[in-house]
C-alpha cells in the first residue's frame, strides 16, 4: 500500500513529553513491581519488550515538538492521556484543539469521586474518552469488578468511549485483571458502553475477535504494537467483517518511534478500502471529531 497523505489520520495513543526524563509516567506502578530489573534498571516497566525506547531530548516547547513529530508523519489528530495538573497538556488542549484530543486515565479505587471527576473534566476540558490500565492499579481491579460500574455508567451518560488495556501486560505484574474473557460480562451488562481494547489482547486475540463479532460496541486499537507484529487474526477481521472495528493507535514516545511505526505500516496486509477507516474514519466516528 502506498500511503495517501490526504488520508485523515488519528493516533489514538500518543504522549506529549514534559521533560527529557519520562520515568514519572510510571511511578503509579511502583507498588506492584517486585523484580529488581523492573524497579531499578528499566526506563519504562516493559522495556524488555521494546528494542529502542525513543529519546525525545530536551525542548523549550514540548507541545510544538510533538506537533512537529505529528506533521512529519501526517498525523492529523492525536489522543493524549490528560491530567488536570499538567500545564503542558492544558496548553495543548487550549491552543491546539484541532490537533489534540484527550482521554482521561481513571482509577476506580477512588470510588464514586472518580465518576464526578470525569464529568467535571469532560465539561471543562472536552475530554473525549476515559482510559484504564486494570493490571497497573494498586490494588488491581479486574475489568468486570463492580467498582468500575460508576465509571462505565458515566461513560454511557456522556456518550464517550472507554479505552482499556487487555491481555497479558508488558510490565511484570499480574495479568488476571485484564483477561479478555472478562470483557464479555461488561459488554453484556452495559450494552451501550463503547469499549475499546488496548495493547493487543494477547494471547486471547481469537477470543477478542469473537467478542467483537458478538458485541456491536466493542472495538480494538493497535496501541503498543509495531505494525509488523499486528496479530493476523486482527488483520483478517479488519479485511472481512471488522473494517469499522479496528482503529490505529501508536505508542510514541512510550515505546515506539513514529519512524518505526510508519515505516512498518505499508507492509500490513489490509485491503485498500480498510486503510482510511483504520487510520482515521473509525476514530472520527467513535469520538465525534
Amino acid at each position: 500500500m502506498s500511503f495517501n497523505k490526504e488520508i485523515f489520520t488519528v493516533d489514538l495513543m500518543l504522549g506529549i513529553p514534559e521533560s527529557e526524563d519520562r520515568s514519572e509516567w510510571y511511578s503509579f506502578m511502583e507498588p506492584l513491581l517486585r523484580d529488581e530489573e523492573s524497579k531499578k534498571l528499566f526506563k519504562m516497566p516493559a522495556q524488555y519488550m521494546f528494542k529502542d525506547i525513543p529519546e525525545t531530548g530536551s525542548h523549550d516547547d514540548y507541545v510544538q515538538y510533538t506537533l512537529n513529530q505529528m506533521d512529519k508523519h501526517h498525523i492529523d489528530v492525536a489522543m493524549v492521556g490528560f491530567h488536570e495538573l499538567s500545564e503542558t497538556k492544558i496548553h495543548a488542549q487550549q491552543n491546539h484543539p484541532d490537533r489534540f484530543i484527550f482521554d482521561l486515565p481513571v482509577n476506580p479505587n477512588e470510588g464514586k469521586q472518580e465518576a464526578i471527576r470525569i464529568r467535571e473534566l469532560h465539561q471543562k476540558y472536552d475530554i473525549r474518552a476515559v482510559s484504564a490500565f486494570p493490571s497497573g492499579m494498586y490494588p488491581q481491579i479486574p475489568i468486570n469488578n463492580e467498582k468500575w460500574h460508576p465509571i462505565y455508567e458515566t461513560c454511557i451518560e456522556l456518550d464517550i468511549p472507554f479505552f482499556c488495556c487487555v491481555g497479558v501486560p508488558g510490565p511484570r505484574i499480574p495479568m488476571a485483571p485484564q483477561k479478555v474473557e472478562l470483557i464479555d460480562e461488561v459488554c453484556w451488562y452495559f450494552p451501550e458502553l463503547k469499549f475499546v481494547m488496548r495493547h493487543g489482547a494477547e494471547p486471547w486475540v481469537d477470543l477478542a475477535v469473537k467478542l467483537m463479532l458478538k458485541y456491536p460496541n466493542l472495538y480494538y486499537s493497535t496501541s503498543a504494537f509495531a505494525p509488523k507484529h499486528y496479530p493476523k487474526a486482527i488483520i483478517n477481521y479488519a479485511n472481512t467483517r471488522g473494517s469499522e472495528k479496528i482503529l490505529y493507535a501508536g505508542y510514541f514516545p512510550m515505546g515506539l518511534s513514529l519512524e518505526r511505526i510508519f515505516e512498518d505500516l505499508p507492509n500490513v496486509d489490509f485491503n485498500e478500502d480498510v486503510w482510511p477507516k483504520f487510520l482515521g474514519e473509525n476514530a472520527k466516528k467513535l469520538l465525534k471529531l
